[in-house]
């Protein structure tokens, strides 16, 4: 029983540095007693459980960016703005970013399969509302209500994985799982400009009311609970003021005292800047710089990052666990950063060079060199910018759930409020962005963020936290305690456990 608490627990109390702050030695011993653990289920159904929540999360995310490219119609059928419709996509994803705040707590009372299963049938609900809308306000209040629910399925799918997947298996199966995190918003308005084309807007969002009704479906079936959830259907975890003071969002906020935590919650919301300022110019960009003004085209253009996003967080995903077992080979046991040292190439040299390169070659470009191929480059050094991101993601989230197992969940629910809400301020921003400095300089503001977020994660990664003595923990402890010393591989201790 002490293994499974260790694995997932609900937040209903705060751990102190000292019980988050061990040797590797105790990391081993947790590791050799949890093996039983991770072989308790067959591979089969294992993998079955990376595809079951990985589509949940493709169907959330599809959402999240189905209609930019179909501003301009949403306006013009329901008499509003293609502002509003913008809007209503940042709202979306700060929707996303918060849901967990709301249905981890839930979880943590009622079970985390039961809190799986109504977040779908409420996606599926609310999806139907938005393609039944009449005007406006009914459209935006259905799409935002539809994406409070989404960002769930990334913190319980993380958590499941983490459960029943060992360390050096787990870069790869969470590779695999955010395959649908991050192909649902390039394949959205991908999808949904080829769809606009034959038909209207409304199909897209009955396209996304079927792929949620095929979740809910899949997850009745093959979703586990919880280790630490009670048996039986209705059967309540936390009763009383204990569950009331489970809703309490502090304890995800206090994980970001712990440098390495909040460090690496600030990359993934630079990271995201850069995702989503790509996601939602193309439209914008085509139309102004080469002339295409179809739904068609710019649905197209999105093959590029698409494709990206894919082969990044699979092939990151695999580097990582690489890396984790180079790292053991080299030192005879594993630390949780290690794999954080598999993104560092894609943090310095492939997103920036990508990212600046697009950019600039679109400030200069204009109809005439789309004549002679220039649409050709961008579309290739978008390719590499959604692949080297996701490849830096991918270290990154499993990191986050290998980083402090008793506070799991918080710390990964924490990564995506932050991580989320940069992500609705460049879905919002970044057409004005454009309109009002050029594409050139909004793609180097992400080049930067992205050195930005690789200078935090080789911190993180390198810098020797947990070879201290009880009494200097605290200072330790605190994000706010200037970095003493880098070192080029980590010693023989670790904070915190994995």
């Amino acid at each position: 029983m002490a293994v499974e608490a260790a694995v997932s627990q609900p937040h209903t109390e705060s751990a102190s540095p000292a019980a988050t702050i061990t040797s590797s030695n105790a990391l081993a011993k947790v590791e050799t007693n949890a093996s039983a653990l991770y072989d308790s289920i067959p591979m089969w159904r294992k993998c079955m459980i990376v595809f079951v929540t990985s589509w949940a999360t493709l169907a959330a995310c599809f959402s999240s960016t189905s209609l930019l490219s179909a501003g301009t119609e949403i306006a013009a059928d329901l008499g509003g703005t293609k502002e509003a419709v913008s809007l209503s996509t940042g709202g979306v994803l700060l929707a996303l970013g918060s849901s967990p705040l709301i249905w981890s707590p839930i979880a943590a009372i009622i079970g985390r399969r039961l809190t799986y299963n109504i977040c779908l049938l409420f996606l599926f609900c609310f999806t139907i509302g938005a393609a039944l809308a009449p005007n406006m306000r009914v459209f935006i209040a259905m799409r935002v209500l539809s994406g409070l629910q989404g960002c769930y399925f990334h913190v319980a799918g993380q958590t499941i994985l983490a459960e029943y997947f060992p360390p050096i298996q787990r870069g790869t199966a969470t590779g695999f799982f955010l395959a649908g995190t991050v192909l649902g918003p390039p394949l959205g308005p991908l999808v949904a400009g080829i769809m606009m084309t034959y038909s209207s807007w409304r199909s897209v969002l009955w396209l996304q009311v079927a792929m949620a009704g095929f979740a809910f479906v899949l997850a009745l079936v093959f979703v586990p609970p919880s280790r630490v959830d009670k048996p039986g259907h209705f059967a309540l975890n936390l009763k009383g003021m204990e569950a009331v003071r489970n809703f309490d969002p502090l304890p995800v906020f206090q994980q970001m005292k712990y440098r390495q935590i909040f460090f690496t919650h600030l990359s993934c919301g630079f990271l995201s800047w850069t995702q989503y300022s790509i996601l939602a110019s193309p439209r914008h960009i085509l139309v102004e710089r080469f002339g295409l003004i179809s739904p068609l085209s710019s649905g197209l253009f999105y093959i590029a990052p698409a494709t990206g996003f894919l082969v990044g967080t699979i092939v990151g995903g695999c580097y990582s666990d690489l890396t984790v077992r180079k790292f053991i080979k080299l030192r005879g046991e594993r630390l949780p950063q290690d794999r954080l040292n598999s993104g560092m190439w894609s943090f310095f040299l492939v997103i920036p060079a990508a990212s600046l390169i697009y950019g600039w070659s679109l400030q200069y470009c204009n109809i005439c060199t789309a004549v002679k191929g220039g649409l050709a480059l961008p579309i290739v050094t978008t390719f590499l910018a959604a692949a080297g991101l996701l490849a830096a993601f991918a270290s990154l989230n499993t990191y986050c759930a290998e980083a402090i197992p008793k506070k799991r969940q918080e710390v990964i629910t924490g990564k995506y409020l932050i991580q989320y809400t940069f992500s609705a301020c460049a879905s919002a921003g970044t057409v004005p962005l454009i309109d009002a400095i050029g594409i050139g300089p909004t793609a180097t503001i992400g080049a930067v963020l992205c050195v930005l977020a690789g200078c935090l994660t080789f911190v993180t990664a390198r810098h020797d936290v947990g070879g201290v003595e009880n009494k200097e923990e605290k200072k330790f402890d605190s994000w706010l305690e200037p970095c003493k010393r880098i070192k080029l591989l980590p010693t023989n201790k670790v904070f915190p456990i994995a």
